[in-house]
């Protein structure tokens, strides 16, 4: 059945005020004349960084996973990663097989879970972070495994896991993107990485080496050769100032929540894989006062990408199109006829009034 929305629809040609016509895709954008006003009608958001929500973690498997994407389907994400954490293989292996049940068959009210982020386990245990001290190197049988049990379409991986560079050119040939991560290495084998074809970068400014003007560190490194990386703009991971760098130095920065399952929760505590985290207000932390992921949700991220001065149109590329984009998707994160029917409905305060995931209106009554 052909469904219909009116307001400013955003297109890749630029604003539209008309209707939009679609089904599960979108079938036809038409400019209405005489309409001035209505709801801004944008793409969905894509999330490739996502541990949790609606008290649901990754790491405990489908049920936690479909959680998750209820909780952010309510939030205007239509696609997301689910995303795992530094783990014992054992745990790692029961949340990507919970993962490709997901993946295999979204239900009522889910946004799309269109695979999987491997966050570590090949990292550096010297920069964990938030993540599990359980961080090995490089294996290529344990990530065969890893990929025929989900569709993992992204790793975060440190260069000191990996010396010889082995699980960076398995990973390319399957065409899985690599993120620089949860790494101390230095500017130059930094940059060498991005030489050889590094994707992107994780959670850009967080758990890595900082910039200085004698010791560059990756963030300089990434200012300098990153196309793609992905940020958290909840204004607690990354001030505004930083964030305003970043957007300068990278093409193709993009937002993701690094969300955990106190997303879409009240304060308390919650687990984020084998950790207790506390929320409290806009952050998540672990007992010593480490951010530990987030409670951010896209709706959020878009309107902190306005706060900070960036157009709505610009938002909406950072927390939509990029990302498809980076995924190779042609067919989300924009408004155009052959899409899929991924959109999120704002008002003039940027609150999310609906959702359709593939074109399935999306119950907001909990969000």
């Amino acid at each position: 059945m052909t469904k219909t929305l009116e307001g400013r629809i955003l297109t890749p040609g630029g604003w539209v005020a008309g209707r939009l016509r679609f089904d599960t895709h979108i079938r036809a954008v038409e400019p209405v004349a005489g309409l001035e006003s209505g709801p801004m009608i944008l793409p969905g958001f894509i999330d490739l960084h996502c541990h949790g929500g609606g008290g649901g973690d990754t790491m405990e498997g489908e049920a936690s996973i479909r959680a998750l994407a209820r909780t952010h389907a309510r939030h205007g994400t239509t696609a997301l990663l689910a995303t795992t954490m530094t783990s014992p293989v054992e745990e790692i292996e029961t949340a990507l097989d919970g993962a490709g049940r997901v993946i295999a068959g979204r239900r009522e009210g889910e946004a799309r879970v269109l695979g999987v982020h491997l966050e570590g386990p090949f990292i550096s245990p010297d920069r964990l972070g938030a993540q599990p001290p359980y961080a090995i190197p490089a294996d290529l049988a344990r990530m065969a495994d890893f990929c025929d049990r989900a569709d993992i379409r992204v790793v975060t991986w440190a260069p000191e896991a990996d010396p010889d560079g082995s699980l960076q050119a398995f990973l390319a040939a399957r065409d899985i993107r690599v993120q620089l991560g949860h790494s101390s290495c230095d500017y130059e084998t930094a940059a060498e990485a991005f030489s050889r074809g590094v994707d992107g970068v994780t959670h850009m400014f967080n758990a890595m080496t900082a910039l200085h003007h004698r010791a560059p560190g990756i963030v300089g490194a990434a200012l300098a050769h990153a196309e793609h990386a992905e940020l958290i703009p909840d204004l607690l991971h990354v001030h505004p100032g930083a964030i305003r760098a970043a957007l300068r130095a990278i093409p193709s920065l993009y937002a993701v929540t690094d969300a955990t399952a106190a997303s879409g929760m009240p304060d308390g505590d919650y687990r984020l894989g084998r950790y207790t985290v506390r929320k409290c207000g806009n952050g998540v932390r672990l007992d010593d006062g480490t951010l530990a992921g987030s409670c951010l949700t896209m709706d959020r991220a878009f309107a902190n990408f306005v706060a900070i001065g960036l157009a709505p149109e610009e938002a909406s590329r950072r927390t939509s199109t990029l990302a498809a984009d980076y995924l190779g998707l042609a067919d989300r994160g924009r408004l155009a006829p052959g899409a899929w029917a991924d959109i999120v409905v704002l008002d003039a305060d940027l609150r999310v009034t609906g959702v359709h995931v593939e074109g399935e209106s999306i119950d907001l009554d909990h969000a």
